[in-house]
């Protein structure tokens, strides 16, 4: 394995990073756009936190996030791709076998967001959703059944049932979007994707809801009729960016 941090920018990935000055990396010129997708649902991750792109290949996200100032970890099987990100400020290239080795990253590791595109590995999918930071933003695209009618990939190894993809973050994370369809553009292509974050939970402890009726926080029911008290606010998902 080798790991490459690049430009020396500092990587907070065991918790929520500050935002601050955004890393402007080198030009995009030769890759992909990032997905409109990945680009519709970042506004969701907290500024400045730090991000996890699993099967990043030359980083078309990885250099957008960071970019936007999010320090990244860039996760993939070939070196060399990694290696074009070598001086892009504010990403961290691991090289690493994703499907064939133990997860490379330290067990207590934790990111503002994850993002996976183009790329299944179905055992691989608890431990994304463990790597999730609490308020967390999982962003994934893959290819579903019926991409073997109009192209490659068509292996069924690689292409998601229907609902799949639902099913697999749910009940762990709430979903904000799903879709599951053709797309025309920019190829032709059968896909599901998803944006679904870990909720932060209250924690049911005496202290936690002495805070809560000392700051007047209302009481809910739990099951049985004792009474709880929820001490988070309600959080809202801009659906429009």
């Amino acid at each position: 394995m080798t790991f490459t941090p690049g430009g020396g920018a500092p990587l907070v990935p065991t918790g929520l990073a500050q935002s601050g000055t955004p890393n402007q990396g080198p030009s995009h010129a030769g890759l992909s756009e990032p997905s409109g997708w990945v680009r519709q649902w970042a506004h969701l991750i907290v500024s400045g936190g730090s991000v996890l792109d699993v099967a990043s290949g030359a980083g078309r996200h990885a250099r957008w996030l960071a970019s936007r100032g999010h320090p990244v970890v860039a996760l993939d099987r070939d070196a060399a791709a990694l290696e074009t990100m070598r001086d892009v400020a504010g990403v961290a290239a691991l090289a690493c076998d994703l499907e064939g080795a133990p997860w490379p990253l330290p067990d207590d590791m934790r990111f503002a967001a994850i993002v996976v595109t183009n790329y299944l590995h179905r055992p691989l999918m608890p431990r994304l959703i463990d790597a999730l930071a609490p308020g967390g933003v999982l962003i994934y695209e893959t290819f579903a059944q019926g991409n073997e009618t109009v192209g490659k990939p068509s292996n069924p190894a690689f292409l998601l049932a229907p609902g799949e993809l639902l099913a697999a973050c749910a009940p762990a994370l709430r979903v904000i979007a799903y879709q599951d369809g053709f797309l025309p553009q920019p190829r032709e292509a059968f896909v599901q994707r998803i944006c679904a974050v870990r909720e932060m939970r209250p924690a049911h402890t005496s202290a936690a809801e002495n805070f809560a009726r000392q700051n007047g926080a209302d009481t809910v029911e739990r099951t049985g009729n004792a009474a709880a008290t929820q001490v988070l606010p309600l959080v809202r998902y801009d659906l429009t960016g």
